[in-house]
C-alpha cells in the first residue's frame, strides 16, 4: 500500500515558484501533449460580500464577483477575446461561490497568450458607461439561469438551509443588485482580492515552469508590491433552519428534487473533513451502493442522481439531487439509508471501494491538460495541495466515516426542495 501511495503522490506533484510579488506559479509539464492550459485564479467569489479595505468598510451587492469577471476582459485597448482570437487560443472565465478564474487553452503562441491573460487581469479598467452596457448583458444571463431547473433547485436548497449566509443568493445576483455597481466598488474589489498574494497561476501541458515565470516577469509580477490591508468579517453561527421544505413549479417533464444537509463550516486547509464530506455522499448513494442499484432497477432515478457537497469559507452542505417521478419516495429512502448507516455502521468493503474510487478520480483528472491546471489552482486557493489530498485520503479509515455519521447528515439540519412540472 505504501508503494501505491508513493506512486499516487508522485503522479500529482508539480513544480512551484513564489514570486517577489507574492504570486504563486504552479506548473505540471506533461510530455507528449501539444496543448497548454492556463488558469489564473483569485480567492474571491460570490459569497464575499463584505470586507474592510484599508480601514474602510465595503459592502457589495449580490453578483459583484461575477460582474467583475465579465468586466476584466475589457481594457482601454479593446476586448481580450479579440486578442485571443488573433492567437488562436480558446479563452473563458468562471465565478463560483469562493473563487474567480480566467483560463485559456492554446497549442501555439503561448507567450503571447500568457501576456494577454496576465495583463488583462492585472490592469482593470472600469467606467460608468461600460458598466451600464454590461448590466444589460448580464441581465440576460440572469434570466437564462432562472430557466435552469438544476440551478433553481440548488439556489432554493441554499435559501432553506441558510437564513443569512450569502450562499443563498445567486452567483450572478439579480438585475436589481447589479444595478448598484459602480467603478469605485469594482476597483475596491480588485485592490482587495486581485493582488498577487491572493492569486495563483497554474499551467499544464507543453510548458515548463520557467516559461510561465518569465511571462510573470514581463507583466511586472516579479517585483514586490505594497499590499492593501484587507479584513474579512468574523464568521458568526447561522441560526436554526426556519424552512425545511420548499416546493415550486417549472415547465418540466418530471419532478426535480434535492435533499440537503447543512454542516459545520470547514476551516481553510482542513483536508480530512472535506474528504469525509465527499466520501459520505458516495457511501450513501453512489453507483457502488445497494441503494443506488435498488433505485435504478425500480426506475425511480436516472443516472444523473447522486450526492455532492458544496464548501465555502462560511458554509458547508451535502446534497442528494436528481429527477424522479416519485421524488418524496426517493428522498425517504435516502433518509432511511443514512439512518441505517448511522445505526449499523459502514460496510468495510463498500468503504474500500469508495476510497479507491476517490483515488481514481483524483488521479484521472490529472491526465487531461485542462483538468490538471484546474485541480492545481483550485487546491491552492482552498489552502491545500494535491499531494496532501492523496496522503490524507490514504489515512482515512472506516472508523472515520462512522464517527462522522454520528454528527453529520442529521434530520434537524435537513431541507427538502421539489420542483414539480407545471
Amino acid at each position: 500500500m505504501s508503494t501505491i501511495r508513493e506512486k499516487a503522490a508522485a503522479a500529482v506533484r508539480c513544480r512551484k515558484a513564489v514570486l517577489e510579488s507574492g504570486l504563486t506559479v504552479l506548473c505540471r509539464t506533461m510530455p507528449g501533449y501539444s496543448t497548454v492550459h492556463a488558469m489564473y485564479g483569485t480567492a474571491f467569489g460570490s459569497t464575499t460580500r463584505e470586507f474592510v479595505l484599508d480601514g474602510k468598510k465595503i459592502t457589495l451587492p449580490a453578483g459583484t464577483a461575477h460582474f467583475l469577471e465579465h468586466k476584466m476582459f475589457e481594457s482601454e485597448e479593446g476586448d481580450a477575446f479579440s486578442l485571443y482570437a488573433k492567437t488562436g487560443a480558446s479563452a473563458n472565465a468562471f465565478t463560483s461561490w469562493d473563487r474567480t478564474c480566467y483560463i485559456f487553452s492554446a497549442t501555439s503562441r503561448i507567450d503571447e497568450n500568457l501576456d494577454i491573460l496576465l495583463n488583462m487581469v492585472g490592469k482593470p479598467w472600469f467606467t460608468r458607461e461600460t458598466i451600464a452596457k454590461e448590466q444589460g448583458i448580464i441581465g440576460q444571463e440572469i434570466k437564462m439561469y432562472d430557466d435552469s431547473p438544476d440551478w433553481r433547485l440548488l439556489t432554493g436548497l441554499f435559501r432553506c438551509l441558510y437564513p443569512t449566509d450569502p450562499i443563498r443568493d445567486d452567483i450572478a445576483g439579480t438585475v436589481e443588485s447589479i444595478a448598484e455597481l459602480t467603478p469605485e466598488l469594482l476597483y475596491a474589489c480588485t485592490d482587495a482580492f486581485y493582488c498577487p498574494d491572493n492569486m495563483v497561476l497554474a499551467v499544464a501541458g507543453n510548458i515548463e515552469l520557467e516559461q510561465a515565470v518569465e511571462a510573470c516577469r514581463r507583466a511586472g509580477l516579479d517585483k514586490p508590491v505594497t499590499p492593501h490591508t484587507v479584513q474579512l468579517p468574523e464568521l458568526s453561527p447561522e441560526g436554526p433552519i426556519v424552512q425545511h421544505e420548499l416546493n415550486f413549479t417549472m415547465p418540466l417533464n418530471r419532478p426535480y428534487f434535492a435533499l440537503g444537509y447543512r454542516e459545520q463550516p470547514i476551516p481553510r486547509g482542513e483536508v480530512k473533513r472535506e474528504l469525509i464530506c465527499d466520501m459520505l455522499s458516495s457511501l450513501v448513494c453512489s453507483g457502488l451502493t445497494d441503494l443506488y442499484r435498488k433505485l435504478y432497477d425500480q426506475a425511480l432515478v436516472n443516472p444523473e442522481f447522486g450526492g455532492d457537497y458544496v464548501l465555502t469559507r462560511s458554509a458547508c452542505a451535502i446534497a442528494f439531487t436528481g429527477e424522479s417521478s416519485c421524488p418524496r419516495e426517493v428522498a425517504q429512502m435516502v433518509r432511511d439509508e443514512i439512518a441505517r448507516l448511522r445505526r449499523e455502521g459502514v460496510d468495510p468493503e463498500l468503504f474500500t471501494l469508495v476510497k479507491n474510487q476517490m483515488y481514481g478520480e483524483l488521479l484521472t483528472v490529472l491526465e487531461g491538460v485542462e483538468d490538471a491546471a484546474g485541480q492545481m489552482a483550485v487546491a491552492f486557493l482552498k489552502g491545500v495541495d494535491l499531494e496532501e489530498q492523496i496522503a490524507t485520503l490514504a489515512s482515512l479509515t472506516v472508523d472515520d466515516a462512522n464517527e462522522a455519521l454520528q454528527t453529520m447528515l442529521l434530520p434537524e439540519n435537513e431541507a427538502y426542495v421539489e420542483i414539480t412540472p407545471q
